[in-house]
């Protein structure tokens, strides 16, 4: 089953995070099937870039969205 989740990118204490298609047993940071955003919470207001029209597909094809990229999606 596909999930659509964040991965973490950046340095220590500097975290920036990708919203990404992958499998759901692959590890966090694992190969994604493809990348579907990108949000910084460090900066004032949080950048938020997600690709919504990828996000419905996968969504149409039976990817199920985490929690955390549910409450992003929605903004």
């Amino acid at each position: 089953m596909v999930k659509i989740r964040l991965t973490q990118t950046g340095t220590k204490n500097r975290k920036t995070y990708r919203l990404i298609a992958i499998e759901e047993g692959k590890r966090r940071d694992g190969r994604a099937i493809e990348i579907l955003g990108f949000y910084n919470p460090l900066v004032k207001p949080p950048q938020i870039s997600i690709k919504q029209d990828r996000v419905k597909y996968w969504l149409s094809v039976g990817a199920q969205l985490t929690p955390t990229a549910a409450k992003l999606v929605k903004v």
